[in-house]
This record gives C-alpha cells, sequence and structure tokens, in this order.
C-alpha cells in the first residue's frame, strides 16, 4: 500500500462506497496505480490517480465520471482550459467537458472579473489549486489582489456537485467589494472550505459565501480585524450543520459587518465572544436568529450603542435560557428591537440600567417570550417616543410589570407594552400626563381580568379598559 492513501472502510451491508483520499496534497496530475480491495465475497480493482505536479490553476477534480460544465452571463470572461496537464484549448466563455473518475479539468484566463461565470458538474467534484489563474494566467503564483469588484461572486452558486473546498486556494490578502459574495451559496453538500487569510475587509466581501450549506460543519477561521460594511453579512445563514463559530477578534466593527451572520445555524450551541465596547448601526441584526442549539447568551460588554445595533439578535433562539447584563446606560434608536423576540425558554430578563432612551430602543424586546417571568427594571424616568412599544407583548407568564417611574408620557411609548400578557395581574405606573399620541393604545389589552394597579394620587386621568386602566382591577393611589 502507498503511504499517501487514506481509506474510509464502508460498515454494514448491501451497497456502499469506500473513499479514498489522499492524506498529503493529492493535487497531481496522471495515472498510473490501481487499489486492490477484498471483501467477505468479492475482491475488486480500483483505479487510482496518483499524480505528479501540484494543480496550480484552479482546477475541479471529479469524484466519479460526468460532465465538468461552466457558464457565462458575459462574452468578455473567456478561459483556456487543460485536462490531466495536456495542452491547453483556445479561450472560451463556456463549455462542457466528460470526464471518468480521478479526472481533472483546470483553467485559466486573463479577465478582469468572473462575475457571471458559474462552475457545476453532473458528479460530485472537488475544488483544487488557485483561484486567482482565472484573472491572471501568468503571474496568479503571486498575485494576491483581486482586481474587480464582485469578482468571484456566485462562482459555484447551488452547485450540489462541489463536496470537497479545502484545498481550493483564494490567496487575496486585498479584496473588493463583494469579491467573494454568494462564492459558494447553496452548495448543499459542501463538507470543507477553503481558508480565507485576508485581515482587511472589503464591503460585502463574504456576504452570504456559504449561506444554504447544510452538510458544512466546521467555518473557516476568520483572523481579519479590519472590517468593513456587511464584510460577514449572512456568510453561514442557514447553514444548519455549523456546529462551531469561528474566532471574531476584532473590536473595531463596521455597519452591518456580523448582521445575519449565522441566521438559521440550528447545530451551533456556543456564540462566539464578541468583545467590541463601541458598536456599529446593525452590526449583530439577526446575528443568531433562529440559532436554536444556543443556550447562553454571550458577554455584550459594549457601553456605546449604535441604531439598530442587537436588532433581533436572538429572535428565535427558542433555547436561550442563560442572559447577562446589557451595561449601556445611553441608548440608540432600535437598538435593542426584537432582541430576544420569540426566545420561548427565558424566563429571566438581562438588567437593563440604561436612563438615556431613543426612539423604539425596547421595541418587542421580549415579544413572545412566554416563559418569561420577572422583568427587568427600568429605571428610566425620560421616554423617547415608542420606546417600550410592545416591549412585553405575548408574555404569557409575566405576572408583574417593572415599575414605571415616568410622569409624562410621549407618542407611542406604552403602545402594546404588555398585550396578551394573559397572567399579568400588577402594575405601578406613576405618570401624571397621558395626552401623548397613542401612548397607552392597547398596553393592557388580554392582561388577567382581576389585577391590582398602582397610580400617583393627583392622577384623575386614566380611563378604563385596555388603553387604561384594565376594567375590574382595584385601585390604589400611592
Amino acid at each position: 500500500m502507498v503511504d499517501w492513501l487514506q481509506i474510509s472502510q464502508a460498515s454494514g451491508s448491501g451497497d456502499s462506497q469506500i473513499l479514498v483520499r489522499a492524506t498529503e496534497n493529492p493535487s497531481y496530475f496522471g495515472r498510473n496505480s490501481s487499489l486492490d480491495v477484498s471483501g467477505n465475497t468479492k475482491s475488486v480493482s480500483i483505479p487510482v490517480y496518483q499524480y505528479g505536479v501540484p494543480f496550480r490553476h484552479f482546477t475541479i477534480l471529479i469524484h466519479s465520471g460526468g460532465k465538468v460544465n461552466w457558464t457565462n452571463n458575459y462574452s468578455y470572461t473567456r478561459l483556456s482550459y487543460s485536462i490531466n496537464g495536456g495542452n491547453w484549448s483556445e479561450p472560451v466563455s463556456a463549455g462542457s467537458v466528460t470526464l471518468v473518475a480521478g479526472e481533472a479539468i483546470s483553467f485559466r484566463g486573463n479577465n478582469l472579473t468572473c462575475s457571471g461565470l458559474s462552475f457545476n458538474a453532473t458528479a460530485q467534484i472537488s475544488l483544487h489549486g488557485n483561484i486567482m489563474s482565472l484573472v491572471d494566467s501568468v503571474g496568479f503564483d503571486t498575485n494576491t489582489t483581486i482586481p474587480s469588484n464582485s469578482c468571484f461572486y456566485s462562482l459555484f452558486q447551488n452547485s450540489s456537485a462541489v463536496t470537497y473546498a479545502d484545498e481550493l486556494e483564494l490567496p487575496a490578502t486585498t479584496l473588493t467589494p463583494y469579491c467573494y459574495s454568494y462564492m459558494f451559496a447553496l452548495c448543499r453538500n459542501l463538507l470543507t472550505v477553503p481558508e480565507l487569510p485576508a485581515t482587511t475587509m472589503a464591503e460585502g466581501c463574504y456576504n452570504l459565501m456559504f449561506q444554504g450549506c447544510p452538510s458544512l460543519t466546521t467555518p473557516p477561521e476568520l483572523p481579519a480585524t479590519n472590517l468593513a460594511i456587511a464584510c460577514y453579512r449572512g456568510m453561514f445563514s442557514d447553514s444548519s450543520g455549523l456546529t462551531t463559530a469561528p474566532v471574531l477578534s476584532a473590536t473595531v466593527l463596521a455597519d452591518e459587518c456580523y448582521s445575519n451572520m449565522f441566521f438559521g445555524c440550528k447545530s451551533l450551541t456556543v456564540a462566539p465572544t464578541l468583545p467590541a465596547t463601541t458598536l456599529t448601526q446593525s452590526c449583530y441584526q439577526n446575528m443568531f436568529t433562529r440559532c436554536i442549539g444556543i443556550t447562553t447568551m454571550p458577554e455584550l460588554p459594549a457601553t456605546t450603542l449604535a441604531n439598530g445595533c442587537y436588532k433581533q439578535m436572538f429572535s428565535e433562539c427558542t433555547n436561550l435560557k442563560n442572559v447577562s447584563t446589557l451595561p449601556a446606560t445611553a441608548l440608540t434608536y432600535q437598538c435593542y428591537q426584537g432582541m430576544f423576540s420569540g426566545c420561548t425558554s427565558l424566563t429571566m430578563a438581562p438588567e437593563l440600567p440604561a436612563t438615556t432612551l431613543a426612539g423604539s430602543c425596547y421595541y418587542s424586546m421580549f415579544q413572545d417570550c412566554t416563559s418569561l417571568t420577572t422583568a427587568p427594571e427600568l429605571p428610566a424616568t425620560t421616554l423617547a417616543s415608542s420606546c417600550y412599544y410592545s416591549m412585553f407583548y405575548g408574555c404569557s407568564a409575566l405576572t408583574r410589570a417593572p415599575v414605571l417611574s415616568a410622569s409624562t408620557l410621549v407618542d407611542g411609548c406604552y403602545y402594546n407594552m404588555f398585550y396578551n400578557c394573559g397572567s399579568l395581574s400588577y402594575i405601578e405606573c406613576y405618570a401624571t400626563d397621558i395626552s401623548a399620541s397613542n401612548c397607552t393604545r392597547y398596553w393592557v389589552r388580554y392582561v388577567s381580568q382581576l389585577g391590582t394597579f398602582v397610580k400617583a394620587a393627583s392622577m384623575s386621568s386614566w380611563g378604563t379598559g385596555p388603553n387604561g386602566i384594565p376594567a375590574y382591577w382595584t385601585v390604589i393611589n400611592a
């Protein structure tokens, strides 16, 4: 047996596959041996494709017989190809080549962009060599600068044939906006991914790069510390098999940098550490939405917030139970909007020490948290437009509201605040001016039929019903 082979033995009965992979670099040309495999009842000889020189150019290796296809939306993107290290073809904009198991096709070109180019195959394939040979046929070995925006956009998108990409080289350290966006999106059988060495990001560079890859369990390392707008947006969204998250060490963020990054990663159980203390607009928006395996929220030390920074960050994380203090004392527009909405296992809210509010800052923060029994203190006495809008909407286990100390209400501040909180039976509210538009609209609709309402003794403007004091509740003046 040659020492560069690794054999995965099949078990059980019936037809099965035996995977033979090189333990070192299998990226070579030529064919010169076979592998004899003996079982209990039969012995077969399998061709083994052992190669002589490493794949330098971008190369597709086919695992079983089939076609490799490439299509192109733009005729000016042209590629030459070589089969098994043979002569290079004349440049073409698209093509289809039939290969037998273990054969390889390499590509090169001098293109400003490969946006619009797409590779696929009718059999399982692995990806090898340097992707830069598509844009620089001669100097690709040392070229680390991507030449144009969206250069490799959607290159393998929706290809169920791609299985292994860990030997594909993406060596660029100078990226461009959306250069790798959607590159492997919807590659449902992708098992391994290339290294991503760049430390300085460009806008949207990894946007949705591995979106919808359910077979992927382990992400690449992400060493970047200089982020850019939307650089990781949706990068692993709906990759339901992902079990670990990469280390995210950046302390200086960019707008939308991590938004939707792990959306729908149902197998992810531990969120990465997020060390930044100053946030940016929508930086964590929907970052872990529908990550139903996460039970504990990471420490969030930020004290300087930005608009929408935590918006829906953990929404629909139905097994989230453990949360920590959110230390910021000055809030921003929609900063906590929907942050824990739909977290049906959450029983206790994080501490919320903020005294300076902003429009819609707590909008729907705990909406439909049906296990929430304890509300956080709300110390602010000066409110902002729609600040508590639907904050506890649908919290059916909540029995006691936080003390509401503000004397003057503002437009929409308590709108729907306790809507459908069917167990709520105690409210302490010291408002003396409730003249603002919709400030208490439906705020106590569908609460408990019986309860206690504590109000300021001087306040005589409260009405009765879903927009005021619940009917049949006992009123206490304080």
